[in-house]
């Protein structure tokens, strides 16, 4: 079976998920309800990996939906991405990179998604001509890399992402590119069954402009054989690997759990280089967001137990200002730098807050 076959084998409806789990008539009717407005889609490798007699299974809470996605609490925008948007498709908030959205569709929708307004659905987001967003680029020599993301770029075919790694070669001043992609993650087999992709992304990793592979490990239970291999495969084509986890309550907001996964990524290559607060968005906020205080406590203890590569993340607030790092607490303030900012003055400035323990976000500290 093709990889496109594979993905048409998803799990997508309320009617697929009941062969897995038994469900109430009033708990069928408000999933219905739920995947309605924000679709529903799992791999069967993806769900393979649920322990279906764990009703807290971590894996489970990330990808099947739940009643929790009713709550209307936050905002569908909350890093002000559409303020950011110079053409429909393409974002340009950080002077040296842009952001091409090129889909909004995934092998597996993550429930927790900050960009749950457009992902599966349909909408005016996403770019479709590619060649107007380079010419954009061409335009602007402060860019110096550009961030392929969606949705999850590695769901097209692999000739369109050929067309997007041709056009891009023609921009002298870029340094690097990146694709946003959790198919390692829930759909291996993208990556394992497509010697084509491969060669692509090795015939395009020059030694003076690289191709990263940004991915999204939450749990050490998705680093599986499969998983690792599909990583391993990346690695060998040239591609430098990098992580991006979110802390999610329920799933990783534990020391031991997070110091885990940062532990097994480095074993098998991945580069730790973010841990996300997630972002306050509506059916996600009050289901899935840790406050900042617990965060930080998390992240830190979890640190004790990391070596210096294993550790060399950053505990980062995506912020519609810019990328915000947690950087300690002391007596009744709470310090944040500006890893990244929109205005380029803010870069680097370091401020603090009156600590509130139950704030999730910088909003909510006044």
């Amino acid at each position: 079976m093709t990889w496109e076959n594979e993905l048409k084998e998803r799990i997508c409806t309320i009617e697929q998920l009941a062969e897995y789990i038994e469900f109430t008539p009033e708990e069928r009717q408000q999933l219905q309800k739920i995947v309605e407005i924000h679709p529903m889609s799992i791999t069967r490798y993806y769900m393979s990996l649920i322990d279906w007699d764990d009703p807290n299974d971590p894996i489970r809470g990330m990808i099947v939906p739940s009643e929790g996605e009713l709550d209307l609490s936050g905002s569908y925008d909350t890093s002000g991405e559409r303020e950011n948007t110079k053409m429909p498709g393409l974002q340009h908030k950080y002077a040296q990179t842009a952001l091409i959205l090129a889909t909004n569709q995934c092998a597996a929708y993550c429930r927790y998604c900050f960009r749950k307004r457009m992902v599966g659905l349909p909408t005016q987001e996403i770019l479709d001509r590619f060649g107007d967003a380079v010419k954009y680029i061409k335009n602007h020599k402060e860019i110096n890399n550009v961030l392929i993301s969606g949705g999850d770029p590695f769901v097209l075919p692999t000739k369109v992402i050929a067309e997007f790694l041709e056009k891009l070669s023609t921009v002298p001043h870029l340094d690097f590119i990146r694709f946003g992609t959790k198919v390692p993650v829930t759909f291996p087999d993208r990556i394992l069954e497509d010697e084509e992709l491969l060669s692509l992304l090795e015939n395009n990793s020059l030694k003076n402009r690289r191709i990263y592979v940004v991915t999204q490990f939450n749990h050490s239970r998705e680093i599986t054989e499969k998983s690792t291999d599909a990583v391993d495969s990346l690695i060998r084509a040239g591609v430098i690997v990098n992580n991006q986890t979110v802390l999610l309550r329920g799933v990783n907001d534990d020391p031991n759990t997070l110091a885990e996964l940062q532990n097994k990524l480095v074993s098998v290559g991945v580069n730790p280089y973010y841990v996300f607060q997630c972002r306050p968005v509506k059916r996600v906020k009050n289901n899935f967001q840790v406050p900042l205080y617990e965060g930080y406590k998390i992240v830190e203890n979890a640190k004790r137990q990391l070596n210096g590569h294993s550790k060399r993340f950053k505990y980062i607030m995506s912020h519609r200002t810019g990328k915000i790092e947690t950087v300690g607490i002391m007596g009744e303030d709470i310090y944040f730098k500006y890893h990244q900012a929109k205005a380029s003055e803010n870069i680097g400035k370091f401020f603090k807050k009156k600590l509130n323990k139950t704030a999730g976000w910088l909003d909510d500290l006044g």
